[in-house]
């Protein structure tokens, strides 16, 4: 979700220099709540099997009939490995119009946000393409309806939430929440529960007014209730079996901040405005933390003896981080 966030620079430089939407072919089903009826974004495919063999595959068959009624024309090409390009190719998108990041290396100490920006100068081989000069770079920017604003407002009344200050908080994430002990050396995102639920502690205090949100998918309900038993505060709601995309958007962008380890909605969260403090371990900040525009986002990157590491962080260094970022 995160690295969708910033290709969405790539869509939205794409539809200047093409003067079109863009349409997106994502193995991610959280890809059309995400990006439907965003500026620049046209229709959205979807393939959430690509390791299937495509005679065994009756999505890949639906998808490459879609795409064939669709036509062919110039195609981005954002994977880094080269499984889907057969696909393209059956439904009549040839090598002539795909570029391909692959073939693009990333610079020294260059953001993913600039990166996907440098890509949309690219052109296909074939004639005809746009001049690179078209092209709109903006930082990733999500917008939200007033309609999907008005029903997150609907929502919070009927939980009496209205009217209250709203802090955000995402503990969890993929790799945290796969099989295993969450403190296993594979889970770089893992920031220990205490640490959290000191984190909680500290901002119910400094925010008494305020309601604490902690988000996240259905899977990491059980991640929010341990760190809210640990915290042992009323003001705190555990919202990860209630949260479709488009009331996470909504929240984040009434929200005054928001505290989340590195993964998709600290991205998200940037991209509608909300100030946020995002927590590293081993993933490199420079190139992947959340930037969009004037949103205001600390990270904090963690070390041990061993190099980087999300348990370098204190709990000391995040509120402190907390207490200088600006709030809405």
């Amino acid at each position: 979700m995160g690295d969708m966030v910033m290709m969405t620079t790539l869509v939205t430089a794409l539809s200047s220099r093409y003067g079109c939407p863009v349409d997106i072919l994502s193995s991610g089903p959280w890809t059309r709540p995400l990006l439907a009826g965003q500026p620049g974004v046209g229709s959205v495919y979807l393939l959430e099997g690509r390791s299937l063999p495509f005679l065994f595959s009756a999505e890949k068959r639906s998808l490459v009939i879609a795409l064939r009624q669709r036509g062919p024309g110039p195609t981005w090409y954002c994977d880094t490995d080269d499984r889907c390009l057969r696909l393209l190719q059956t439904a009549g998108i040839g090598a002539d119009l795909v570029c391909r990041a692959s073939q693009l290396p990333l610079q020294d100490g260059e953001h993913l946000v600039d990166y996907w920006q440098r890509f949309a100068c690219q052109a296909p081989a074939a004639p005809g393409q746009p001049p690179a000069e078209k092209v709109l770079r903006r930082d990733p920017q999500l917008l939200v309806s007033q309609r999907e604003l008005d029903e997150a407002q609907s929502w919070l009344g009927q939980r009496k939430l209205d009217g209250r200050q709203l802090l955000l908080i995402q503990p969890g994430n993929k790799r945290t929440m796969r099989r295993g002990f969450r403190r296993r050396p594979s889970n770089t995102k893992w920031w220990p529960e205490a640490r959290w639920a000191a984190v909680v502690q500290a901002l119910s205090e400094l925010h008494p007014q305020a309601a604490i949100l902690m988000l996240g998918v259905p899977q990491e309900y059980d991640l929010n209730q341990q760190i809210m038993a640990l915290a042992g505060r009323r003001n705190v709601y555990n919202l990860a079996c209630d949260l479709p995309m488009a009331r996470l958007l909504a929240l984040q962008t009434r929200a005054s901040a928001m505290v989340s380890v590195d993964t998709g909605p600290a991205h998200s969260a940037a991209a509608v405005g909300c100030p946020v403090l995002v927590l590293f371990g081993v993933a490199d900040p420079v190139r992947i933390s959340p930037r969009a525009g004037a949103t205001p986002v600390r990270h904090l990157a963690g070390r041990g003896k061993d190099g980087p590491t999300m348990l370098g962080i204190a709990v000391e260094q995040v509120l402190a981080a907390w207490q200088e970022l600006p709030k809405r």
